[in-house]
């Protein structure tokens, strides 16, 4: 009897490279010359979200692109960060949050295991929580859904991974 394989798709982030990022961040912010004495800040809330505060919406453009590229340095996806409306803070500054996506919602599983039925590969996917387990009897049909996934990942508008090969 031939044995299943199978993987997990989730959506996930390295919490330790976040940190490291935003205190990058940090670092670039009191070092530039534009920030350095604006009392921009950035601060990281418990692996929900990103907050930038700052004097004006320039500034918060600024640092958003310096946190674009500490995370891409870092191999994160900028697909994990969910800007939220800005809003004014006291002081006359203005504030920026930026959720963080960790897992897979059940709207997205359901279009992920409808995409993976559509492709009429023979494998099963299956929503487990907030990932998504697809099972095969050939690894070749698994990796075809894997590149099949990866082709379709700005339509998911989620950073995908691919863990538990089996």
């Amino acid at each position: 009897m031939a044995k299943d394989c199978s993987f997990d798709v989730v959506s996930e982030f390295d919490r330790q490279e976040l940190v490291n990022a935003v205190d990058q961040v940090k670092r670039d912010i009191s070092a530039r010359f534009d920030l350095k004495d604006s009392g921009a800040q950035v601060d990281l809330e418990a692996d929900k979200a990103i907050t930038i505060t700052a004097s004006d919406d320039m500034k918060i453009r600024n640092i958003y692109d310096i946190l674009q590229s500490k995370l891409v340095k870092r191999n994160l996806s900028i697909k994990i960060l969910d800007p939220q409306t800005p809003e004014h803070a006291l002081g006359g500054n203005v504030r920026q949050v930026y959720n963080l996506k960790k897992g897979l919602t059940q709207e997205l599983a359901k279009k992920i295991t409808a995409d993976i039925k559509d492709s009429k590969i023979k494998v099963q996917a299956s929503i487990q929580g907030d990932q998504v387990r697809v099972s095969g009897k050939d690894k070749d049909d698994l990796q075809a859904v894997i590149q099949l996934l990866r082709g379709n990942e700005d339509k998911y508008d989620y950073p995908l991974q691919f863990t538990n090969y089996r």
